[in-house]
């Protein structure tokens, strides 16, 4: 077998861009003494009104999850409520169904693109199920069409998890554009990033209303318009909030990235590219498979499955020998029925969801950030190709 040669400094499997109009806008936001939620927050907003072409609201958060939390609690979710999501997502989406104390309900995947099935979101649907939360994975979009038309037969509202799609297209309308709700994350992570936040597209004036006094404590006035020029101290409690506005602080760092973000965009598709191309012939490594309906994929995510069925080596340890090769990556995402609060409270065991257990014992991420240069995927792949030729059975 041949010998490889180790890099010297380590490849993260992601990192942000930051430029120098982000860092001067943090500054000015320091020296206007205005940390908090105020105008650059607003900013971000209008920016993503434009984003809808004026067909939605938006309202900025402290994280996605903040986002998915209120989308439920502005539905009234109640204990006994079924909500129907994706095993294959962060904990997030599914932690803040059981806050609500309603019930989460899987739905398989698609085994080649990890896409929620339209088919299993039917087969699932109850007496009790009251929404369904569909994942936009990886930067590709799922078949909206089709679950909305699910949705309309069966009278459910859907809360879309565009955590990973800004920017993301399906059918030509820009992912967010028409939707009753859809949430993106800005994690350092995602495509365009505020260090930590989120932001809602809604539809409905009257729910986008109660979401912004929702994420200041439930009171009727926030921090910008109580202590602005003009602004009146008085406040009044309408019900019981959260702590989930997001900071001038962060929004600066934003207003800036989604400038950028078509640029982001465009280097992540050339990159995903060119992995695609040197992997052709790696047939122990199995990128997602594209969807067959038109749309525009922002790859937030290089994910491939690895055939451990020819390998010496469990997926966990095949990553554990890129670490060595100094190469980071990522896990986009274990199944979350099995994990640990999940399966003991519901039951859920193997079997239960087939693809999406198929794909949790063999996904991983690749390194994909804009800053990441051909050459660090040429590394990326010959490192691949040489533990795959150490590990063959």
């Amino acid at each position: 077998m041949k010998s490889f040669k180790k890099r010297e400094k380590f490849l993260p499997f992601s990192r942000p861009t930051i430029g120098q109009q982000e860092i001067d806008e943090v500054v000015d936001c320091l020296r206007t003494g205005w940390l908090t939620t105020g105008p650059k927050v607003i900013k971000l907003e209008e920016l993503f009104v434009e984003y809808s072409d004026g067909r939605q609201e938006a309202i900025a958060l402290n994280s996605a999850t903040a986002g998915l939390h209120l989308a439920l609690v502005t539905l009234d979710i109640r204990p006994g409520d079924e909500i129907i999501t994706t095993p294959i997502t962060w904990p997030s989406t599914v932690n803040v169904i059981e806050h609500c104390g309603a019930r989460p309900i899987f739905a398989d995947v698609n085994k080649d693109t990890l896409q929620i099935e339209p088919k299993s979101i039917e087969a699932k649907i109850t007496q009790k199920t009251r929404a369904i939360i569909p994942v936009h994975f990886a930067g590709a979009p799922c078949d909206l069409d089709q679950i909305r038309e699910i949705a309309t037969q069966h009278n459910l509202s859907i809360i879309e998890d565009a955590a990973h799609a800004v920017g993301t297209e399906y059918k030509g309308r820009v992912i967010g554009s028409d939707s009753e709700v859809a949430v993106f994350s800005f994690h350092p992570i995602k495509n365009m990033t505020t260090g930590e936040g989120g932001m809602i597209l809604c539809n409905n004036h009257e729910r986008a209303q109660r979401m912004r006094m929702l994420r200041f404590h439930g009171i009727s006035r926030d921090a910008w318009k109580r202590y602005s020029k003009g602004g009146v101290p008085q406040y009044e409690v309408y019900e019981p909030g959260f702590k989930y506005n997001m900071l001038d602080i962060q929004a600066a760092i934003g207003i800036h990235q989604f400038q950028k973000l078509s640029y982001f965009n465009h280097r992540r598709y050339t990159l995903a590219m060119n992995y695609l191309h040197l992997l052709r012939d790696v047939h122990e490594i199995m990128p997602l498979a594209e969807m067959p309906y038109d749309h525009v994929h922002t790859w937030h995510l290089f994910v491939v499955r690895l055939d451990i069925d020819s390998l010496r080596v469990s997926r966990d340890e095949f990553i554990m020998a890129l670490q060595e090769l100094n190469i980071g990556t990522g896990l986009h995402f274990p199944a979350i029925h099995l994990q640990h609060y999940y399966k003991n409270k519901y039951g859920f065991k193997l079997g239960d969801l087939p693809n999406a257990e198929w794909n949790s014992q063999r996904l991983f991420s690749l390194p994909l950030y804009p800053s990441l240069s051909e050459a660090d995927q040429e590394y990326v792949v010959d490192a691949l190709k040489y533990l795959i030729e150490r590990f063959k059975k």
